[in-house]
């Protein structure tokens, strides 16, 4: 599957998930997969805790993740400081 295929699986609806990105057809939140491959969970363990997922959404939320990363320069943000300027991860 190609990275556009991939991402064609995440949406971003303001009627749905309040505007947090998800995996169609499902309400699970991109944010929830990527926590459970950080806290160690397998692909396929993920699968088992949320069977409506196929392997392809586990890829595909980490295409997500990727392509986030190249869109902000390769830095996370994780806040604004008081001029309202991003508050890089370090």
């Amino acid at each position: 599957m190609t990275n556009e295929q991939l991402l064609a699986r995440v949406r971003v609806d303001p009627e749905v998930c309040a505007r947090r990105p998800y995996i169609r057809c499902t309400s699970i939140y991109i944010a929830i997969i990527l926590d459970a491959l950080i806290q160690g969970l397998t692909p396929r363990e993920i699968i088992e805790h949320y069977p409506c997922l196929e392997l392809d959404d586990i890829r595909a939320a980490v295409a997500y993740a990727s392509q986030l990363a190249k869109d902000n320069g390769g830095v996370a943000n994780l806040g604004r400081n008081q001029d309202n300027t991003p508050t890089p991860l370090t």
